[in-house]
């Protein structure tokens, strides 16, 4: 079996198809698909608190924010380093070998990160947040390179709209869930949030024992690069291809783009949500913006399936670009400018900002096709375009990280939000230089 054959093909002639494979789910992964979902709800446990919780470490006030958003975005450059990684050495390597390294780089640097803030160091808590930030993207990333060599190219798009399930319904769905009940399960305030970040720990080795033990697919455990091609050849191919193919150029930045914005509302808003008035804060609870953050990307999860269908129907660019981006943007601006439109603290008002927030968390499910379009551009490359999707996928935790460190000082909050929606006007204009050959499951291919 060649790494571009599916493991489980779609059979005809009457023999019976495995469920989750008509679900667009590759059966031989079925367990990965779970281990994901598990791991990466460990991983997003912090998501919506780490960043006061760095701050207030060091002191609280302004300036401590700033620091915290500084740390957070050196974090976020090794995500970035780390997705690229994921893709590269998966090809070389194997996913499973990558994955197991994900792990372990999470647990040690997590540990070094709890005992770097005990101790107040703001240099050992930057270098071990920084370190441990290349943990989740080794893992996730090569899980959806693995995916990507099993699933037969008709129903690309949804996988990688299963994948995205499992991946948001982690970070930060489940692991803002997961916060709101475990942080005054642990006494609540500073402590209680400390003890939730050890706590999450379990969670992590819980997904990773699942993916390990049980996903066999043979893909997993050899390498998946051609056998001639060096190792340096290897990892430095998506640089290569990247600089080349200007289509591959386009995509991974229009991904880069993609989920910024999460990640750069993760930094503001904790303190604008939960903040208090007197502090420019709108006056609901720590609890309160972790059940939002929980439903906003609820929606996000119970939709990237369905626009990963989507644009198995009717074009992947065309879902990229008006359901991704500019839906995105609209949400983005609804969940920034509807909860100071309502009245501070008012238990209507928190209902109508979580539902303008929940057409940001559908919408940027828009995006999904995106993981289908890369190694459709380059498909006798496709290792190499997805070592850059998965950078892209990774970037934009640097990037949205980035955006606040840089503009926040000067434009503040709302100066923030407008960059992000700048951002998604350059994505608008790149997808009409994202012309790709697309297979149909019934039907010829086209070109969108």
């Amino acid at each position: 079996m060649s790494a571009a054959e599916p493991a489980a093909p779609p059979v005809t002639g009457g023999e019976r198809v495995p469920f989750l494979d008509r679900l667009g789910i590759p059966h031989p992964l079925r367990w990965g698909f779970l281990g994901v979902l598990i791991f990466m709800t460990g991983n997003g446990v912090e998501s919506n608190f780490v960043s006061p919780h760095i701050a207030n470490t060091f002191g609280g006030g302004d300036d401590k924010t700033n620091l915290a958003a500084t740390i957070i975005a050196m974090y976020s450059l090794a995500v970035l380093i780390g997705s690229y990684l994921a893709g590269a050495l998966s090809d070389l390597i194997g996913p499973r070998r990558v994955m197991a390294i994900g792990f372990g780089v999470w647990v040690v640097f997590e540990f070094a990160f709890l005992g770097s803030l005990q101790l107040e160091s703001e240099l050992l808590v930057g270098l071990s947040y920084f370190l441990r930030g290349f943990g989740f993207p080794l893992f996730a990333f090569a899980f959806l390179v693995w995916i990507n060599h099993v699933v037969d190219k008709e129903r690309n798009g949804t996988a990688v709209g299963w994948f995205y399930v499992m991946f948001t319904g982690g970070l930060p769905t489940l692991g803002s869930l997961v916060a709101r009940y475990m942080i005054p399960g642990f006494g609540g305030g500073f402590l209680g949030e400390k003890w939730t970040m050890l706590a999450s720990t379990v969670i992590v080795l819980i997904g990773f024992l699942i993916a390990r033990f049980g996903v066999h697919e043979e893909h997993g455990s050899r390498r998946l690069a051609p056998a001639g091609e060096s190792a340096g050849g290897v990892i430095l191919s998506g640089l290569r291809l990247t600089f080349t193919n200007g289509r591959i150029a386009m995509g991974f930045l229009t991904r880069l783009i993609n989920t910024a914005p999460e990640f750069g509302m993760f930094i503001i808003l904790p303190n604008v949500i939960a903040g208090t008035v007197k502090d420019g804060g709108l006056g609901w609870s720590q609890s309160q913006w972790l059940l939002m953050t929980t439903i906003v990307y609820a929606g996000n999860i119970l939709f990237n399936a369905a626009f990963g269908a989507l644009g198995d129907k009717v074009g992947w660019v065309k879902t990229v670009r008006w359901f991704g981006i500019v839906g995105s943007a609209i949400g983005l601006l609804l969940w920034w400018y509807v909860p100071h439109m309502v009245p501070a603290g008012s238990d209507w008002g928190f209902v109508v900002s979580v539902a303008a927030g929940t057409v940001f968390g559908i919408l940027l499910a828009g995006f999904v096709p995106l993981g289908a379009i890369m190694p459709a551009i380059a498909p006798k490359e496709k290792g190499a375009a997805m070592a850059m999707y998965t950078t892209a996928a990774g970037g934009a935790t640097f990037l949205g990280s980035a955006v606040v460190a840089i503009v926040r000082p000067w434009g503040g909050n709302v100066g923030v939000v407008w960059a992000f929606v700048l951002l998604y006007a350059c994505a608008f204009t790149m997808t009409f230089f994202l012309k790709v050959h697309q297979p149909r499951l019934h039907g010829p291919v086209v070109e969108d």
